[in-house]
């Protein structure tokens, strides 16, 4: 089995909207650190130099959202209520959404904007392979490219509403893009609502799971090296009690 890293890394070298703040206590520091502890709340005395070479274990103290890298959003990112009951947060979500057989649909032509039905029909067609219940579905839209530059978050294109309602048709309940946003990019949204008066542009993708519940995988990567189909990904997100989303190290699984 072969597997492949579909993971932006969390702490990346590169320009983020909300920064990441990573602090690394070496060996040596953390020697002191726990000698300090165990003396606090133990009462325990221990000198750090009785240690080999006077270190002990690091530690890394990291201040970031969770939807820093790759990551998935839970229903109760999209809203405080649903249709279907109160949203469930992510670690409430079922496991076996998580470990599925797995579709990558091929849109980087669209380049910035919009994806709809019929761009998702036209590929579907194309890989002759229609998505099954459970199945990942993962928007290869190009932009993992601009990964670590303002243009991350601003050149991608993301679905519509009804190209959401679509896939959600086919039974599909995780999906996943290699965007930072599984909706278009905040200027293309807002510039057509403005032209438009049109409510539902406004983030139509992550709206509708406060219709029908359903994960997004932001931030993916890698995508362009993967089949169309035949065969997994994992992508358990991380367990935070009560959050809307949980960091992920998605991996690609294909048989050999």
């Amino acid at each position: 089995m072969r597997v492949i890293d579909l993971s932006s890394p969390v702490d990346a070298a590169g320009w983020e909207p909300d920064p990441i703040v990573h602090e690394i206590m070496t060996p040596a520091e953390g020697a002191a650190h726990m000698a300090a502890e165990m003396k606090e709340h133990f009462g325990l005395d221990f000198d750090p130099a009785d240690l080999p070479g006077g270190e002990l274990l690091s530690l890394d103290t990291l201040t970031l959202t969770s939807h820093t890298g790759t990551h998935v959003d839970a229903p109760s990112h999209y809203g405080s209520v649903g249709d279907y009951g109160r949203p469930r947060h992510i670690d409430e979500m079922p496991l076996d959404w998580f470990l599925r057989p797995a579709v990558v649909l091929d849109v980087s032509d669209v380049g910035i904007g919009t994806i709809g039905v019929e761009r998702i029909e036209k590929q579907i067609a194309e890989i002759g392979y229609t998505p099954q219940p459970l199945d990942i579905v993962m928007l290869h839209t190009g932009a993992s490219q601009h990964s670590g530059t303002p243009r991350y978050f601003t050149d991608f294109a993301g679905l519509d509403g009804a190209a959401t309602d679509y896939l959600l048709d086919l039974g599909v309940r995780v999906i996943g893009t290699d965007a930072w946003s599984l909706d278009a990019p905040f200027g293309h949204m807002i510039r057509t609502f403005q032209e438009t008066g049109d409510r539902s542009v406004l983030w139509p993708a992550h709206f509708a799971g406060r219709r029908r519940e359903y994960c997004q995988v932001e931030r993916l990567a890698q995508l362009d090296t993967l089949p169309t189909h035949g065969f997994r990904v994992s992508c358990f997100p991380v367990k935070i009690a009560g959050a809307g989303a949980g960091w992920t190290r998605a991996v690609a699984l294909i048989d050999e």
